[in-house]
């Protein structure tokens, strides 16, 4: 059977990442971590339940089910797959070094994209909690800088700090949203408890399958999971039970809350209460079940919610940033790991760099933290995530094909084929609804929806000249500098 593993110059042997320094637990929290659960709860589920009504929780089960075909499809082909350079790896494995390198590179703007523009979301949670608690009132773009640099420190520090800190964080995000779950049921809710929202005439509308793009970008993030590969602990089994647990526990949890949420105010009221609440929703709710203390509490949970997804996207763009360097492609300065704490120090810098440089001038144009930094630059990296999704899909259906051998469940082959159907078909539902991510005007969207395609062709293109200026770089793309048979 064909394997491909990463077996860097012995003289830069010195220079690679940490070894067995997290295991399945940490890297789960890594990619749960990465999606933010009480951020894409308080602050984007309320948007949910306002256009999907009462059968919003199927639309988190639905998204939940699709990315468990993908995980699927994608972790048989992880079994094979000794390298850590994520979609980048499986992409050039099976489709070509030129179609490798675009994903790469496609897979690195949507990682920043997703990143940076958390920074805007970031600021108005924490000008919020300020605000509300103690009465101050900050300017964004100084929130967003502290959390730019709090971000690169600990990603400075090394992947096994960030996971440890990153635990307990998630830890404390998901136990706020729990105790109001069972604040609600404990109550009876609003008017007795229903199940209403999962009856096929509530789960199967328009109108949830209209809020499909918001229930896969509450995913985003969890197939970074493989990027750690050289940094886990017997990675074979730690890659995918975290995968399967990233997968697993957010579609149950986020159909949970937001069920139990929509108990708080009756079938009947809720789709009213989500569009005059908005993002105060959750934060009304939870005042109301469990009392004032819970809401400062989530109050302060949901800034250090963000900070964790940021952190997390951080540690995923410098481990492929940290590959391209690897294989020559980028420069090799880049590939340049701590000598103490054994993290992509270098592709931090720069992309932290980068951060504070779009922070700035975001503040500069006087443009809305949220509605701009936010909404808009997250935006391309939801469509670009998806589609690499999509393709990563194809990959694993070429690559089981030319390997009967990999193929360890006659189903592995059928699923992959469904996987990459429904991920491009998610894609168009983004497309056709992206109005309802942005709320912008029909020029901007067609500029955001345009990254994804520019980006990509943009890459093909690098990687045609690549191939023709530079072949001894072009064939170390990949990830990989043996194959062993």
């Amino acid at each position: 059977m064909s394997e491909i593993e990463t077996r860097p110059p012995a003289a830069d042997a010195a220079n690679g990442l940490k070894k067995n320094a997290i295991g399945t637990g940490g890297i789960a929290f890594l990619v749960i971590s990465a999606a933010a659960p009480l951020t894409v709860m308080a602050g984007v589920a309320p948007v949910a339940i306002g256009i999907g009504g009462i059968g919003a929780p199927m639309g988190y089960v639905i998204a939940g089910a699709v990315l468990l075909i993908f995980a699927v499809a994608f972790m048989a082909m992880t079994k094979h797959v000794k390298a850590a350079g994520g979609f980048y790896t499986y992409i050039t494995l099976a489709m070509g070094k030129t179609v490798g390198l675009a994903s790469a590179i496609l897979a690195i703007i949507s990682y920043n994209c997703l990143q940076i523009g958390v920074y805007g979301l970031f600021a108005v949670q924490t000008q919020a909690m300020l605000r509300t608690l103690f009465g101050l009132d900050v300017p964004w773009p100084a929130v967003a800088l502290v959390a730019v640099a709090a971000v690169w420190f600990l990603g400075y520090r090394g992947i096994d700090v960030g996971a440890k800190v990153l635990g307990v964080l998630l830890i404390a995000e998901t136990a706020i949203l729990a105790v109001m779950g069972a604040g609600i049921l404990a109550n009876g809710g609003a008017q007795g408890i229903s199940v209403a929202s999962f009856s096929p005439e509530h789960a199967f509308t328009p109108g949830v399958l209209a809020i499909l793009a918001i229930c896969f970008a509450a995913f985003m993030g969890f197939e970074s999971t493989v990027l750690y590969r050289r940094e886990a602990r017997n990675p074979d089994k730690s890659v995918p039970r975290a995968t399967y647990i990233a997968v697993g526990f957010m579609s149950v949890f986020y159909a949970f809350i937001v069920w139990t949420v929509i108990q708080a105010y009756g079938d009947g009221d809720v789709m009213a209460a989500a569009g005059e609440l908005a993002d105060g929703m959750f934060f009304a709710t939870i005042n109301h079940y469990v009392g004032p203390w819970a809401e400062v509490v989530m109050y302060v949970l949901i800034v250090t919610s963000v900070y964790a997804s940021q952190l997390a996207f951080h540690n995923a763009i410098n481990r492929y940033v940290y590959m391209l360097a690897k294989d020559g492609v980028l420069p090799a300065f880049l590939a340049r790991t701590h000598p103490k704490y054994k993290s992509p120090h270098r592709a931090g810098q720069i992309q932290t760099a980068l951060a504070a440089i779009v922070i700035i001038i975001c503040a500069i144009a006087g443009a809305d933290p949220y509605k701009q930094l936010l909404i808009w630059v997250n935006t391309p990296g939801i469509f670009g995530i998806v589609a690499l999704q999509g393709l990563v899909s194809v990959a694993a259906f070429i690559y089981l094909r030319r390997n009967p051998e990999a193929v360890t469940n006659r189903l592995l082959i059928p699923l992959s084929i469904a996987s990459a159907i429904l991920l491009f078909g998610v894609v168009a539902l983004i497309a056709i609804n992206i109005e309802l991510l942005t709320f912008a005007d029909a020029l901007t969207n067609t500029i955001l929806l345009l990254v994804t395609p520019l980006v990509f062709l943009a890459g093909l293109l690098s990687a045609r000249r690549l191939r023709r200026a530079r072949p001894d770089i072009f064939a170390r793309i990949g990830s990989f500098e043996t194959h062993d048979s």
